[in-house]
């Protein structure tokens, strides 16, 4: 079994390594020094296990802890990656690219090995590592000598055999108190002392290090006001959703490293809400893993390069069968804890800003899906919406998200953390009230037409959901500091037919990746065509946006339609030149927005969703969204990208009512709609 004899296989294992490591020091064939290289690392990784077990690691210094974590990643930092196996260009070149990519996708599993070692659960940590054994004993001293089949087999019965341990630890992780160490660990620390960072294994680099010391020099009444934000937000989203918090006793926490002494305080403020907290890590295994995005708990990307490399291991080992598997595997952990699901109440999200937008190297060599696959992996996404949304039922749980810097941000992170505090913190009732003239300017449109100005080619129509009984209902959120912080913005589901036109923008960032001059195309609201001229070559620029916004898709429908409020946030962005390293959740609302993808309601259409003043929204699905109950893998995209225009580039956008009557929002970049004018005085001032 899974977890049998681990302290009797992992001194086997290690035998094996130290004779791996002894056979192969100073060869210079590929697969020795494929060998030299995971068995020296994973030797280093059970060391680290056997000083965190006898308490040798919390002797250590904090200059200790320190080089020791670098050296655990020291294989895949920027340098050294270059030449690993872990990297699937160098795994390519030394295997073929069949292997290559089988051999890398193994070697990044065994990273994951670290932070398992830190949680206390070694039969994680010794299940890839006992794969890698079995993988270089099979190709006794040379890859090439065995089989792909074979090859594949091994990493294959990994995973598919482990789906169900993997993926039931994840769910406890996340649905029962104390089963992760994290939320533990913060409630014991000594924030004072920075090696508590080095207590979970992750990445810690000076940004962290940096960002707890900001933390812990905050006066106690701007964490309380910090951490407020946050959980309020979290309880108004219940309330607003008219859904019973009381019935709830779980919240998970997600956060990066360095905001500790913050997470303590929310973790007591949910306390006195009687919510207890988890703290899980975000996944380390391609069973897990979803791309390269950070779910939980996580601390410095040692790589982004890499993360981007391996975004589509699965791909080596992803069919049907496996599919099976891991759905069986969720519902299976589902059933196991069905009265922690019951009570769990949704995560609360403290995302950040502060680093480059990262310009990936589209590698050759890195594992891609087939269309096949892709069609997999949208089923699974579907049939694991359906069984969580059985155990946790969209109608009973909420969420929340907040986003702050990290010293990454530049030499002002100080003040920038303070205005990104007022920024968290804006009046509510002054938002809703503004918003409140634009959800009522909207609802009553048949369809609203958006244009650029200057050299803006934007020239949109976007149909809108009709409304019936405009006293009891709207189609348009108005949305204010709760599940999504900061306030500002109004948002709809637009009607695909009918919405037609071009997109354009002269800069964005989507997930941290530029594009310039980007333009997309709509015809009947579904992506017809599009450009971007980051490359000196259109194909290029396609190529780049049919990978990182359209996924692979053919095309994706406009799954929202936004007017961004938040004139506070786009002089911020401003006025510290960060406008690139704004996280989407402020960006989204510095401007009109249009996203590709998912609606927002995407897998709560169901669910009565109410404006502030009650009438209640009733755009919450589209063409596909409805083919949810009779076709749900047709139902869902997955994605949901935003693109904002900012304000200057914005010549008009109209709401025009059934009747031919034209109710102008913003002309010139300003807002226009009677009672909104108090939005220009930030946008007046930036200009002075």
């Amino acid at each position: 079994m899974f977890e049998d004899n681990v302290q009797e296989r992992q001194s086997l294992a290690e035998e094996r390594l130290t004779e791996f490591v002894s056979g192969t020091k100073g060869k210079t064939d590929p697969t020795s020094r494929w060998i030299y290289e995971m068995s020296g690392f994973l030797l280093k990784v059970f060391q680290t296990e056997r000083e965190l077990e006898s308490g040798t690691w919390d002797s250590l210094s904090l200059g200790e802890m320190r080089e020791k974590n670098r050296q655990l990643y020291a294989g895949v930092l920027p340098g050294a990656y270059e030449t690993s196996f872990v990297n699937p260009a160098v795994a390519c070149a030394a295997f073929g690219k069949e292997k290559g990519q089988l051999i890398a996708a193994l070697s990044y599993e065994l990273l994951g090995t670290i932070g398992r070692v830190f949680e206390g659960k070694p039969a994680f940590a010794l299940a890839p590592a006992e794969t890698f054994l079995e993988t270089a004993c099979a190709v006794k001293g040379d890859v090439a000598a065995l089989p792909y089949a074979s090859l594949r087999d091994i990493f294959y019965w990994f995973v598919s055999d482990t789906s169900d341990d993997y993926i039931e630890d994840r769910t406890a992780d996340m649905l029962v108190p104390g089963h992760a160490p994290f939320a533990g660990w913060i409630r014991s620390a000594d924030f004072s002392d920075l090696r508590f960072l080095y207590r979970t294994g992750e990445y810690i680099t000076d940004s962290q290090e940096r960002l707890a010391q900001a933390m812990n020099a905050l006066d106690e009444e701007t964490i309380v006001k910090m951490a407020s934000a946050f959980t309020e937000g979290y309880r108004r989203g219940f309330e607003l959703g008219r859904k019973d918090l009381s019935k709830k006793r779980t919240v998970s926490i997600r956060y990066e490293a360095g905001f500790e002494r913050l997470v303590a305080e929310e973790m007591r403020q949910f306390k006195a809400m009687g919510l207890e907290t988890t703290i899980y890590r975000s996944a380390v295994s391609l069973i897990n893993r979803r791309m390269d995005a950070r779910t939980g708990f996580f601390g410095a990307r040692p790589n982004r390069q890499m993360e981007y490399d391996h975004r589509y291991d699965d791909a080596v080992v992803l069919d049907a069968a496996l599919v099976e598997r891991k759905l069986g595997a969720l519902e299976h952990a589902y059933e196991l804890y069905r009265d922690e699901a019951l009570v769990f109440g949704g995560p609360a999200v403290m995302d950040t800003f502060g680093e480059e937008p990262f310009a990936p190297v589209v590698s050759p060599a890195a594992a891609v899906r087939t269309a096949a696959q892709q069609k997999l992996d949208r089923k699974y996404s579907a049939e694991a919406g359906e069984i969580t949304n059985r155990y946790i039922p969209g109608e009973q749980r909420s969420f929340t998200i907040i986003a702050w810097p990290t010293p990454g941000i530049g030499p002002e992170f100080d003040a920038i953390l303070a205005d990104t505090v007022r920024l968290n913190t804006l009046d509510n009732a002054l938002y809703g009230r503004i918003q409140q003239k634009i959800t009522d300017a909207l609802s009553g449109a048949a369809y609203a037409l958006v244009k650029g100005r200057g050299a803006n080619t934007t020239d949109l129509k976007i149909s809108l959901y009709p409304v019936a009984d405009l006293k009891t209902q709207s189609s348009f959120e108005n949305c204010l500091a709760d599940v999504n912080i900061p306030v500002g913005e109004v948002f709809t589901t637009p009607v695909l037919k009918g919405t037609d036109g071009v997109l354009n923008v002269s800069r964005v960032y989507l997930d941290g990746l530029r594009y310039d001059d980007l333009t997309v195309t709509f015809e009947d609201g579904m992506v017809s065509g599009y450009a971007c001229g980051n490359f000196p070559t259109a194909e290029e620029g396609k190529a780049y946006f049919r990978e990182n916004v359209l996924f692979g898709n053919p095309t994706l429908p406009m799954g929202e339609f936004a007017i961004g409020t938040n004139t506070e946030a786009y002089a911020f962005g401003r006025r510290y030149r960060i406008d690139g390293k704004l996280p989407i959740l402020i960006a989204e609302k510095t401007g009109p927005h249009f996203a590709l993808g998912d609606t927002c309601y995407s897998h709560e259409e169901d669910n009565h969703t109410y404006n502030p003043d009650g009438r209640e929204i009733i755009a919450r699905e589209n063409d596909f969204s409805r083919k949810r109950k009779d076709d749900p893998q047709k139902a869902y995209f997955n994605c949901h990208t935003d693109i904002t225009i900012p304000y200057e580039e914005i010549g008009e956008i109209t709401a025009v009512r059934p009747d031919g009557t034209r109710v102008c929002i913003i002309r010139d970049g300003r807002f226009v709609l009677p009672g909104t004018e108090e939005l220009n005085a930030p946008l007046d001032a930036k200009e002075a």
